[in-house]
């Protein structure tokens, strides 16, 4: 009985040393039981970025425009017409020649000449009676329609051709009536032609007659050109209707808008890693660039061009110098 007794005693202090043990290895745990390797990993990843690619301030002139249309044409047209009755005996103008001022074109006998003109001259040679009327050209140009040939009976004042002036070339523009304000304050205009070629147009007079559909009224535009331009040709004209010779201007694409449009921000970088909004006021815009009113840029300050859609306020980015 006391050897029992013995051993419990002596087997308690074990006991308790080992409870500690278990004690302190549960704290130990516990204070870990928040930096497990799942934790660490997660504390370790570093905040996801987006690329962008980057662009700077722009002080290329720009300029807001319209583009109408411009038909080519010949003011003054001249109609060769037939002085007398009688037969057309000769022609000398073919369509699309170009003839010269005085240049005889036709050659008209008359009906009485060609019954007894022969018979005449046979009874007294010294008479030369002819009968013949030569029909010239007024003005130098190109003809633009020959009505009849050879042989053909034609009545006085019958039209035998039409004689365009050249001197008189001009492009007419349909303009309509509200825009008549910003022509006014147009001091050359540019004529593109279908090939590509520009040609520098002076405004001309406006025909006092508006179009009652369309609204529009009848402008001449005068150009200087060696080229023959052929009538019905229609060229393009560029209205500007403001310009800014220096403006501060960002493409496009690193313009930013609301869904109703009425809001517009760009994301300016303040290093190489963080982008942040700034709300801007736009003013002319192109097709590549779109004037910036306010706030006044700095021509080395950057600001995101590609990659900026979605981006928040202070966002982290990576630039892409690709």
């Amino acid at each position: 009985m006391e050897q029992l007794v013995n051993k419990k005693m002596s087997s308690k202090p074990y006991y308790k040393a080992t409870l500690g043990l278990a004690s302190i290895f549960l704290i130990l745990g516990a204070c870990n039981s928040g930096t497990t390797p799942g934790n660490r990993a997660l504390e370790k990843t570093p905040e996801p970025k987006t690329p962008v690619s980057v662009t700077r301030i722009s002080n290329v002139p720009l300029s807001d425009y319209i583009e109408l249309n411009a038909t080519a044409t010949f003011q003054q047209k001249g109609i060769i017409k037939a002085s007398s009755n009688g037969y057309v005996q000769a022609v000398n103008v073919k369509k699309g020649d170009y003839v010269k001022g005085g240049q005889t074109l036709f050659t008209v006998i008359t009906k009485e000449a060609r019954s007894i003109g022969n018979a005449i001259n046979n009874l007294d040679p010294s008479f030369k009676f002819t009968g013949l009327t030569r029909i010239t050209a007024n003005t130098a140009g190109f003809a633009g329609e020959v009505s009849h040939q050879k042989g053909d009976y034609v009545q006085e004042g019958e039209q035998l051709a039409v004689i365009t002036n050249l001197n008189s070339f001009v492009f007419l523009m349909d303009l309509p009536y509200e825009l008549t304000g910003i022509i006014k304050n147009q001091k050359t205009l540019e004529v593109t032609l279908p090939d590509g070629q520009k040609l520098a147009g002076k405004l001309g007079p406006a025909i006092p007659l508006v179009d009652s559909i369309s609204q529009t009224q009848r402008v001449i535009i005068q150009v200087k050109t060696q080229r023959l331009i052929p009538e019905g040709l229609i060229a393009k004209v560029k209205l500007i209707r403001s310009e800014s010779p220096n403006p501060i201007a960002l493409p496009k694409e690193s313009i930013l808008a609301n869904e109703t449009q009425d809001e517009f921000w760009v994301m300016k970088l303040i290093n190489d890693t963080v982008a942040v909004k700034i709300t801007i006021q736009k003013g002319i815009e192109t097709g590549n660039y779109i004037e910036i009113k306010s706030p006044l840029f700095k021509p080395d300050e950057r600001f995101v061009l590609t990659g900026n859609y979605g981006l928040p306020d202070t966002a982290k980015i990576i630039i892409n110098h690709k």
